[in-house]
């Protein structure tokens, strides 16, 4: 399917490994110029080779520390410096945290500034650009709601979803389309930490109907149609890539 998407420009956070670069790459062989930033100058630099040896459109990279206070206006113009403007906002960064009930508070001002705060700013720098011409899409990458024990990634995720609900309400006067899209257990670093190989396909085979974890690739085959003139008509929504998990009626 033509997804109209080459020659447009985008915006990553988190990209240099996991869903931000699997969601980079995909972009980038669609013909769209990424603007790809993480911490890890390497793993960025090895992207972007990764990219143009299978025919994609380079990437631009900016090497950003997501949590530093001065990082949405740093990101927002390198963008529009390298880019000229933004078509597309990836939301993706972030890192689950799981906590105890009665948890540290920084453990939980950390989470709430990396998986929510952060995002916010940067959308909130870019958003009179787009305001004023009249088009974008954003796109959050959030957390799965059904865990049994507490994660501050997942709340500060849980909030950006209503965030973005409110936004996609505002703007889709201006032709804006803001939506979440919800991954369930990819096959990330991540995620790793948390199952070894036999918990990995104990849970999965109780727990998710296709029986296994994600790839990578799964979360950005949709991101990428999310963020395409294909999806004009969707905002405000929570898109759900978890292989069937998900047990919640609606």
């Amino acid at each position: 399917m033509e997804l109209y998407l080459k020659g447009k420009t985008a915006v990553v956070s988190g990209a240099s490994q996991g869903l931000g670069r699997a969601i980079t790459k995909e972009l980038a062989m669609e013909g769209v110029t990424v603007l790809a930033t993480a911490r890890n100058e390497a793993l960025l630099h090895a992207l972007r080779d990764e990219i143009i040896a299978a025919g994609g459109t380079a990437p631009v990279l900016l090497v950003q520390d997501f949590v530093a206070p001065e990082a949405p206006q740093r990101i927002a113009a390198a963008a529009l410096t390298n880019l000229g403007h933004v078509d597309i906002l990836i939301n993706n960064a972030g890192r689950s945290r799981p906590l105890d009930v009665v948890a540290p508070e920084d453990e939980w001002a950390a989470s709430m500034t990396l998986d929510f705060d952060r995002h916010r700013q940067l959308t909130q720098e870019l958003l009179p650009h787009m305001i004023e011409r009249r088009q974008g899409s954003i796109l959050n990458i959030t957390s799965t709601y059904e865990l049994r024990s507490i994660n501050a990634s997942a709340v500060a995720k849980a909030s950006v979803v209503v965030w973005a609900k409110q936004l996609a309400g505002q703007l889709g006067k201006y032709g804006i389309t803001v939506n979440s899209l919800q991954p369930g257990l990819i096959d990330t670093a991540n995620i790793r930490r948390f199952f070894n190989a036999a918990e990995r396909r104990q849970f999965a085979s109780q727990e998710i109907a296709l029986g296994d974890f994600g790839d990578p690739q799964d979360v950005a085959n949709m991101a990428t149609f999310l963020v395409s003139p294909r999806a004009k008509y969707i905002t405000g929504t929570v898109a759900v890539v978890d292989g069937g998990m998900r047990q919640y009626p609606f």
